[in-house]
């Protein structure tokens, strides 16, 4: 098992409980208390995979549960969160092949930070607000965190976007209804900017719920993944909406769409899709099931880089049981089939069109 802790992150710990006990001591006669929660989170995996590419990483785009044969820690986390009327903060540190394959991009100290960003209220409302820092994406339903999803594996679709994001951020919430945000970010999935890049991105949200049965919400990106020198701009759009039907099912369809320029100052760009469709079933108070199907189009590799060769256009078919004995322990298992219309995984150093997959998952989740 690969997980790197650096030696500061035990000193931070004891740094946050040190400030929750601060915070505990706080006079109660004041009617604005600050309050202190923490979280601590393990999601733990065993995966088999008939065309995995080596144990250490199974498939090429994937950047969850992607190790096979072998039990290891995809993401633990240690979060603390700081809560107020008028200002609130996050601060979260992570381990597991999870930091390891998604951040390697960012710099080595920088990628065990799951979120660190502090935020301030601007009116007398409470609903309008200016935060800062590292926070979880604003694009898509799916999370780096697997307890908050419906199936156990990512979408082609999430792990095809960002996870995270970094810079600042300003949000609006007019009524119970609707929530709007806007952000001035550091790159597409980045904390620092892309080495010789001095151009910012922008990112939207909005979102509207109908009480607690029906989201919809419409999110974008707009900016650059390259130095200045190569600037390619890249427009995306994700878009999805979440049906309940009561306590039992819930469903989701989402679209994702991107437009990638071929080369600077050029007016050619490539583009992809990824349009999904997910269903879950509530059996009782400690199991439910899902199903999921989709699709991720990228022909040209506009996003995803070429594999054998070949561009990326692959279907994927899943289905999940999840088992809940307790709030702490969820027991997670998945079939999953992925195909392709051309051949982009390997197995006995053969190419093949089709894959076929099985993850166990288990999770704990305490907090206070």
């Amino acid at each position: 098992m690969k997980c790197f802790t650096p030696k500061w992150i035990p000193l931070l710990l004891i740094l946050c409980m040190q400030i929750n006990r601060a915070a505990a001591n706080t006079d109660s006669t004041k009617s604005s208390k600050a309050t202190i929660q923490w979280e601590a989170y393990g999601d733990f995996f065993w995966a088999y995979d008939n065309s995995s590419q080596s144990t250490e990483k199974r498939q090429n785009f994937l950047y969850n549960h992607n190790r096979a044969e072998k039990v290891d820690l995809n993401l633990g986390y240690f979060k603390m969160t700081l809560n107020h009327e008028k200002y609130r903060a996050n601060i979260a540190v992570q381990t597991g092949t999870y930091v390891s394959d998604n951040y390697a991009s960012d710099h080595s100290f920088l990628r065990y930070f799951h979120l660190a960003n502090a935020g301030i209220a601007l009116n007398k409302k409470k609903n309008l607000w200016l935060d800062a820092g590292i926070f979880a994406s604003h694009i898509g339903f799916e999370s780096a965190v697997s307890s908050e999803n419906i199936n156990l594996s990512r979408s082609l679709l999430a792990e095809n976007s960002p996870y995270y994001m970094a810079g600042a951020k300003l949000s609006f919430e007019p009524n119970a209804s609707w929530k709007i945000s806007a952000a001035v970010l550091n790159g597409w999935q980045r904390i620092q900017f892309v080495p010789g890049s001095t151009l910012p991105a922008l990112g939207t949200q909005v979102t509207y719920t109908n009480e607690s049965d029906f989201l919809f919400n419409w999110s974008s990106f707009t900016g650059t993944i390259d130095p200045d020198s190569s600037r390619r701009m890249r427009y995306f759009q994700n878009l999805y909406a979440q049906w309940k039907f009561g306590k039992k099912i819930t469903l989701i369809g989402g679209l994702d769409i991107g437009l990638q320029q071929t080369a600077k100052n050029s007016s050619d760009y490539h583009h992809w899709f990824s349009p999904i469709a997910i269903a879950q079933y509530q059996i009782n108070t400690k199991l439910k099931t899902a199903a999921r199907i989709e699709r991720f189009a990228d022909i040209n590799n506009a996003h995803i880089a070429p594999i054998n060769q070949q561009g990326f256009d692959c279907n994927g078919y899943s289905m999940n049981l999840d088992f809940t004995p307790n709030p702490s322990i969820i027991l997670r298992v998945e079939t999953r089939y992925l195909q392709s219309s051309t051949p982009i995984f390997v197995s006995n150093n053969n190419w093949q069109k089709d894959n076929l997959s099985v993850i166990a998952n288990l999770i704990f989740k305490i907090s206070k």
